[in-house]
């Protein structure tokens, strides 16, 4: 009766279906893995967030490149406030307003974009405070440049001059004469007038739309696999039941033949 199993019809249907699981089972174990390790960097960029209020300020140059152990922690830094921008469109405690982003000129030489608080209302720069004079020691949380998507930060160009829609290197390479830090910081203390922003959630580190896509393809992948089970035993079983009905001379004779 199972004869047929040998056949080269069946011998490819059957390779087919001994490849097609174990990939299936591999995939999505692969992306069940994805999800597991987002939820370990979540869960650890949680801790780090925690543990970096409770510790001291370190030297900007100790912190840096930015890394996703580094984001989040406290810094301190040194120089002279150069160029003031706006940064528009930024929402905090459910209002919309602008940052005022300003310059510190380091002794290395660099520039080091710094938050100093939150406006509400249109990007005026006519409402943003000057900064300082002199040299100044801020201290705040290191913050790795901005990418536009991320965290609501704008894509759209065409502002008007002193603004920026991104607090990156790539952005503002163009609007300042320094070299850039390709990091930036947020002040703990607003300067007088403004409110503090608080520090952006380092990316990729987060349970968001990308960790729940990967636990959304470890099912489809291990339906695949089931799936190809089923179809192999429905498969196997009209063939059962057509050898059956060859036996008993129930097959019409235009029925074309097996092989």
């Amino acid at each position: 009766m199972y004869r047929f199993l040998l056949t080269p019809r069946w011998w490819g249907i059957n390779v087919f279906v001994l490849l097609a699981i174990p990939f299936c089972v591999f995939m999505g174990s692969w992306q069940l893995s994805r999800f597991e390790a987002r939820v370990d960097e979540h869960r650890d960029a949680k801790a780090a967030a925690t543990t970096a209020r409770r510790e001291a300020a370190r030297p900007l140059a100790e912190l840096l490149p930015v890394t996703k152990a580094t984001a989040g922690r406290q810094t301190t830094a040194t120089g002279r406030y150069g160029k003031q921008l706006l940064v528009p469109d930024r929402e905090l405690d459910g209002r919309r307003g602008f940052y005022v982003l300003t310059l510190l000129r380091t002794d290395a030489g660099k520039a080091l974009p710094v938050v100093r608080g939150w406006l509400p209302g249109a990007a005026d720069a006519a409402k943003a405070p000057a900064p300082p004079s002199g040299e100044v020691t801020v201290t705040g949380t290191l913050q790795a440049s901005e990418t536009p998507g991320d965290n609501g930060v704008s894509a759209r160009g065409g502002l008007p001059p002193g603004q920026t829609a991104a607090i990156s290197t790539a952005s503002l390479v163009n609007l300042v004469p320094d070299e850039l830090y390709d990091a930036w910081v947020t002040l703990d203390r607003a300067d007088a007038g403004m409110t503090a922003v608080p520090a952006a959630r380092t990316a990729d580190t987060g349970l968001d739309l990308k960790a729940f896509q990967n636990l959304g393809y470890t099912g489809e992948w291990f339906v695949f696999a089931g799936f190809v089970v089923f179809m192999w035993f429905r498969l196997l079983r009209r063939e059962v039941e057509f050898q059956r009905d060859a036996a008993l001379g129930l097959v019409p004779e235009d029925e074309p033949a097996r092989v």
